[in-house]
């Protein structure tokens, strides 16, 4: 009884996920500072304006993550459609005119308290929960009928509907990804997953299409040296930033691409400047922390589910899921081998939303490890195993 009720409240920690979610942090800061000081200066005169609000988006992304963090998995579940629900409503709102910021002709913001919040991350991370409540109630349906996963897949139509609107056709993409993601680990059939796989993707292609600036990003990035001043620009740059860092780099703040020469160099480029200046120890580094941080989440995910948190576990490959796609497509595009799409690096680019909300991502991560620890640590060792 004493110990059980020692263990009320307390919080496990995972040593390796707290590791590298840390050196991301701290690598993607220091990244941060080091391409956007001269930005600073250009647009406010201080070289330190970049670095000190990435430092306070960190700092109440940490503060939202602890609350996240406290909240036991439960009330996550219950409320799961109400917070999809409020996603809708966000992403209606910000296209009101006069309440959505707009920036480099998309209008993705909501200003609140003098900060930019991008809408789609916010978005992104009650996909996650809704998702993981909506497989878990309906199991039975998501794994033997067509209907369990049109289902769902109507209310992310919706969503994406409203992100194309923006647009945001990347967070659209990772949004249906995360959902599609989670209905197959959660059992549906392949024949079915299949055919939605190529219904989506057609849409995707002839959205493609019939949208000029989005088929002028495919054409380019097929040839980027066609037109290496205009449409070919950003990915020429970044490939040019590659070439430069060789093996261990020109030396931090030694580059010269982010000098206005790489667009959204401490944003949706930061990669690029990593590759500069760090090379390619650099790199592999980042690819191996991003690599760490999914197999953990996904280790995660199966002790939840082994350890009957269903829910839980679900909640953990979405998180994985999203961090892995969006990673995986962020560096794609910076080192040419996709389309310029507008996703931040995870936990490592320049943005108050987008810090924030994979703080909390994090977090919740964090909570559903606790969670699975706390049972396990409550379990005599000679039924863990039946």
């Amino acid at each position: 009884m004493r110990l059980s009720r020692a263990r009320i409240g307390r919080f496990h920690f995972d040593p390796v996920l707290l590791i590298v979610t840390t050196s991301l942090l701290l690598i993607g800061y220091v990244m941060v500072a080091s391409a956007s000081l001269h930005l600073g200066i250009k647009m406010t005169g201080n070289g330190l304006y970049y670095p000190v609000r990435q430092l306070l988006h960190i700092g109440l992304g940490l503060v939202f993550g602890v609350i996240v963090a406290a909240v036991p998995m439960r009330i996550w579940e219950e409320n799961g459609p109400r917070l999809f629900l409020a996603g809708l409503l966000l992403l209606i709102i910000v296209l009101i005119p006069g309440l959505g910021v707009k920036v480099n002709g998309s209008v993705r913001w909501l200003s609140i308290g003098g900060m930019r919040i991008q809408v789609s991350e916010v978005v992104k991370f009650f996909s996650v929960i809704y998702m993981a409540g909506y497989v878990t109630r309906y199991q039975e349906s998501v794994q033997n009928a067509a209907f369990g996963l049109v289902k769902p897949l109507g209310l992310f139509s919706v969503a994406s509907f409203l992100l194309l609107l923006e647009p945001d056709f990347g967070s659209a993409v990772v949004i249906i990804m995360i959902a599609m993601g989670i209905m197959f680990l959660a059992g549906a059939r392949l024949s079915q997953f299949i055919v939605l796989l190529l219904i989506i993707g057609m849409l995707a292609m002839l959205l493609v299409y019939f949208s000029p600036y989005r088929l002028v990003r495919v054409t380019s990035f097929m040839d980027p040296w066609a037109d290496p001043l205009k449409t070919g620009f950003q990915l020429v740059q970044a490939l040019i930033s590659f070439g430069r860092g060789e093996w261990l780099g020109v030396g931090l703040g030694s580059g010269v691409q982010k000098l206005f020469y790489l667009p959204e160099a401490h944003t949706d480029f930061l990669f690029s400047v990593i590759a500069e200046e760090l090379g390619l120890l650099g790199v592999v580094t980042v690819i191996g922390l991003f690599s760490l941080l999914v197999w953990r989440t996904f280790a995660i995910a199966v002790a939840a589910e082994q350890a009957g948190l269903r829910f839980s576990a679900f909640i953990a490959y979405g998180l994985g899921i999203w961090f892995g796609f969006q990673s995986f497509v962020n560096m794609g595009v910076n080192m040419g081998i996709l389309p310029t799409k507008g996703l931040t690096l995870p936990l490592m680019s320049y943005g108050g939303g987008s810090m924030m909300i994979m703080c909390c991502a994090v977090a919740l991560l964090f909570r559903v490890q606790s969670e699975v620890a706390e049972i396990n640590a409550g379990t005599p060792k000679r039924n863990r195993h039946g």
